[in-house]
């Protein structure tokens, strides 16, 4: 069986991450009346994001996409 990279690892999470952020706010965008509370945890768990600027969602996903590298890091042998 082939041991896990962490740079494979990495950008396979990162890339996870960044298409569940952009999900989140394309569902924010579409459905805003019942995400109010998600926009509060999306601002709580990305430092410096505020709902909805353009700078926010870039600063999202490469928040995103280092939470990823940084499981990677932690949990690759």
């Amino acid at each position: 069986m082939k041991r896990l990279t962490i740079r494979g690892t990495a950008l396979s999470l990162g890339l996870f991450f960044d298409v569940s952020f952009v999900l989140c706010v394309l569902w924010g965008l579409l459905a805003p009346q019942g995400f109010t509370k998600m926009a509060g945890l999306l601002e709580v768990i990305f430092p410096g994001f505020t709902w909805l600027s353009p700078q926010s969602v870039i600063l999202g996903l490469v928040e995103a996409f280092l939470y990823g590298v940084y499981i990677a890091v932690v949990f690759v042998p």
